[in-house]
């Protein structure tokens, strides 16, 4: 009969990812993984399979808990487009900020994961991709909405203005790695926003 597990799995998966994206996928060693998760290797090993498998767990949990945050920002109805926008634009700032008086230049775990896994490791990339359609969409939507509403420019079509934003955030949180202020990272979201509107 197998021995019931005596630690919290959410737990160690919290500490694989944040190990993840302070380090990348190539950096994290097996000891990173035990000292970070607090599981010894055959833990880990009978857990989650292998160490890959455990980044890919870790990096859909990151993709899926950041999604619903955004979501939670750009559905919200009783603000207009702009004003939701804005409020997710603010939100980067604000966990840029929260890194950066924790002395850490972590950016964000799927735009790192992108540049270092994207094109040779197929299960990441269709992680990141799927992640990116579903943020694509809901920027669409709030972009349309704003558009119908007179409040967001129509010289551009929904579709371009949401890859434009998506890029803007992107860019946003690796300046913020490059050490960028929080001064710099409004400046950055304030002529995105201005891009956008009439």
């Amino acid at each position: 009969m197998a021995r019931p597990r005596t630690f919290d799995e959410e737990s160690a998966l919290e500490g694989a990812m944040r190990l993840f994206w302070e380090k990348g996928y190539e950096s994290a060693s097996t000891q990173d993984l035990c000292e970070a998760t607090g599981l010894g290797r055959s833990s880990i090993y009978n857990t989650f399979a292998s160490k890959h498998a455990l980044f890919i767990r870790a990096l859909a949990h990151y993709l899926d808990t950041m999604a619903e945050g955004q979501a939670a920002i750009l559905e919200d109805a009783v603000q207009g487009s702009v004003a939701r926008l804005r409020n997710l634009l603010s939100s980067v700032i604000a966990i840029e900020e929260a890194n950066r008086r924790e002395g850490l230049g972590i950016g964000c775990l799927g735009v790192n994961s992108s540049v270092e896994l994207s094109l040779r490791d197929p299960e990441a990339a269709g992680l990141l991709q799927r992640d990116l359609r579903r943020r694509l969409g809901r920027l669409q939507d709030v972009i349309t909405s704003g558009q119908q509403a007179g409040e967001i420019s129509q010289a551009r079509s929904a579709r371009e203005f949401a890859l434009f934003l998506n890029a803007a955030i992107a860019g946003m949180r690796v300046s913020a790695q490059s050490g960028l202020d929080g001064l710099a990272l409004e400046a950055i979201a304030g002529a995105t926003l201005g891009a956008l509107t009439p």
